[in-house]
């Protein structure tokens, strides 16, 4: 079995599923004490945070590329940014390492082929929402409509996980205007909805809402499991 390589710590709230996600489902797959072979390297989040907020990709970059060369170090055999925002610099980071990165909107594209969607909602961080490396790639590559929330929506599903979800807060309130935003992307037209950050999960799930939700997280993790066991290829 392939060892897992995970970039964590964007926030460390999600990183705890990636950790169990994983060794949930190689149990489950393998029976008996089979967990799963990973290193994570987990970065503190706020000097991160700082440099989204400037814009300074650039450092956020070099943080990232030298996280994955540690996680490389650990014995990695390919890697996950257990994060959607951060893949905006995933080229840099997989031209800079010498094992393959699995990208978290590829997974959950090939989700979304599966079930025949041709258009989607995507929610996240309004990086993740508004700029193309994300939502593009599901565009050019996978030909899959993404629609966002409006301007003001986008801002409450932002504000929520920074200032909530990263910190362990679960609301509500919150959590019932993450299903009215859902509900609106479904009036124009969004056959599912993409949970786009990997917080998101935590404040709601499938359970509340019968709206096809694609929650990244798992995703993620369940198809490094596919790959570390030899039953998908990056």
């Amino acid at each position: 079995m392939k060892t897992i390589g995970i970039i964590g710590g964007m926030s460390w709230e999600s990183s705890i599923e990636y950790y169990r996600i994983t060794n949930q489902i190689t149990r489950k797959k393998l029976g008996g004490l089979h967990s799963s072979p990973s290193v994570m390297v987990s970065v503190d989040f706020a000097p991160i945070e700082e440099l989204q907020n400037k814009g300074d990709w650039g450092e956020a970059t070099k943080i990232m590329i030298d996280t994955a060369r540690q996680v490389v170090q650990g014995g990695a055999d390919f890697i996950i940014i257990a994060t959607n925002t951060m893949h905006l610099m995933f080229d840099e980071v997989q031209k800079a390492v010498g094992v393959p990165l699995l990208h978290i909107a590829d997974a959950t594209a090939m989700k979304i082929k599966e079930r025949g969607f041709k258009s989607i909602g995507l929610l996240g961080t309004i990086f993740t929402m508004e700029m193309d490396f994300y939502k593009g790639r599901l565009i050019n590559d996978y030909g899959i409509d993404v629609l966002i929330p409006d301007t003001n929506d986008g801002k409450i599903v932002n504000r929520v996980i920074y200032e909530e979800l990263v910190l362990g807060e679960i609301t509500e309130k919150s959590k019932n205007e993450y299903l009215r935003i859902m509900e609106d992307l479904k009036k124009l037209g969004a056959e599912g909805i993409i949970l786009g950050c990997t917080e998101i999960s935590l404040l709601v799930n499938q359970k509340d809402t019968d709206i096809p939700l694609f929650d990244t997280t798992f995703i993620h993790a369940e198809t490094a499991v596919e790959i570390a066991l030899g039953e998908k290829t990056i």
